[in-house]
């Protein structure tokens, strides 16, 4: 089922339960896992990056749009996933990575990122200038907000034209979680006040048309809401329907809108399904999947460990603790408690902050000796019993390593997938 996201207002006029699950990590191995999925399921992949993570000078990945592109179209050639079922999106496009400059000078570099996503091929665009910038509070009045995403939505319709393809369709609204989930324990979280996503599309929709940009709004497809969902170091808030029911409302008066919900992670399968019928109809979800993908790495590192004696005890976890104590700047300000308390986190946290270490040479180089030593085992069943149930399908056959990440993380997606078409 090719999900189109310029329809998904449609499909929730027309009572069918649909959306589509927006894919946020820039790891290869999940983005191979996601076009596998979407190839097999003959369903629209989409895949988005942050603007911290891939912007026009490198982002954190060290990709630039056009190169994030380029990567994903390799995979997806590799995977046999038709290109006309891959859209790829830009979250949180503004001046976030450059916040500790002037306002002028922030704006100037979040409008040269945004030309760079769309001229790269990027047609899903989320609209965010909510943050400020140096010498401004840290969160702006609605209409500076607005004043500068219509500059980036004039920056990316001019992009547009100038490339040629597929106008963008743009999300509006910046009510999100913290990124990569809470640093503490949530009880609860509050649903976004029904007033304000009122308030958030009213003035988008002024500040457009009074810029000339009414056939943009048009392509507004979406606006970002706290659906009451999050999750934290230790724990989830799963979705509760019944507080959510007043913002609703307000897509029974909007019937050109869907919501669009952050950090849909863990919530599972029945949670999900709520969601997308309740009109979240893009569930954005990254860590969980990095999370799954470090769950089977760790299980063939146990199982290394127990079969082969050359191979040492657990030399993957001890690689990344070492890299991370080495290099804390990524986890150190989210991770609270005792030292034991930290090391577990650093390693099992629910908001995955190991990801930001895969991409690291001593990483690759530990990754690459367990792949090697167990390519072509065969695995007795068990030890995946032991380390890693979720993968006995694989015992006593010559062992593809890259298949057992892939099979864990493409399960963890088929809940979001079947949520997304439950109709």
């Amino acid at each position: 089922m090719h999900v189109q996201l310029n329809q998904l207002a449609r499909y929730r006029r027309d009572g069918l339960s649909r959306g589509i699950t927006s894919i946020c990590s820039a790891h290869p191995i999940v983005l191979r896992a996601a076009l596998r999925h979407g190839r097999r399921n003959d369903s629209t992949v989409l895949i988005e990056a942050t603007c911290n993570q891939v912007n026009h000078r490198g982002g954190y990945t060290g990709m630039k749009p056009a190169d994030f592109a380029e990567l994903v179209t390799k995979i997806a050639r590799e995977e046999g996933c038709p290109s006309e079922q891959v859209v790829l999106g830009g979250d949180h496009l503004g001046p976030n990575p450059w916040r500790d400059q002037p306002a002028a000078e922030a704006m100037a570099e979040a409008e040269s990122m945004i030309a760079a996503y769309v001229a790269a091929g990027f047609r899903k665009i989320h609209l965010d200038a909510s943050m400020g910038c140096a010498g401004e509070p840290s969160a702006l009045d609605d209409e500076t907000t607005v004043e500068r995403a219509t500059r980036l939505a004039i920056v990316a319709e001019a992009t547009a034209r100038d490339a040629g393809g597929q106008a963008p369709v743009y999300i509006i609204g910046t009510e999100v979680p913290p990124p990569g989930g809470a640093d503490h324990a949530l009880a609860s979280v509050e649903p976004t006040a029904p007033d304000a996503a009122r308030r958030t599309i009213e003035v988008h929709r002024r500040a457009f048309e009074s810029k000339g940009l009414a056939a943009a709004f048009e392509r507004v497809i979406g606006l970002v809401v706290q659906p009451g969902v999050e999750f934290g170091n230790r724990n989830v808030v799963l979705y509760d329907r019944h507080q959510a029911v007043n913002l609703i409302r307000v897509l029974d008066q909007e019937p050109g809108l869907v919501f669009e919900a952050h950090s849909t992670d863990y919530q599972g399968g029945p949670r999900l399904a709520e969601l997308v019928a309740d009109g979240f109809a893009i569930l954005k979800v990254g860590p969980e999947l990095t999370f799954v993908l470090r769950e089977a790495l760790y299980g063939l590192d146990l199982i290394a460990s127990d079969l082969l004696p050359d191979y040492g005890e657990r030399p993957l976890y001890t690689a990344l603790e070492r890299l991370m104590q080495d290099k804390p700047g990524d986890w150190t300000r989210h991770y609270d408690g005792s030292a034991a308390e930290q090391r577990m986190l650093r390693h099992y946290s629910l908001s995955d902050r190991i990801r930001y270490y895969w991409a690291m040479p001593e990483a690759r180089a530990a990754v690459d000796r367990l792949i090697d030593a167990l390519s072509g085992r065969a695995v007795p069943r068990p030890l995946f019993s032991q380390h890693l149930p979720g993968a006995i399908e694989f015992a006593g056959e010559p062992l593809d390593p890259m298949a057992v990440m892939v099979s864990y993380i493409e399960r963890t997606m088929a809940p979001y997938w079947r949520a997304c078409h439950a109709d």
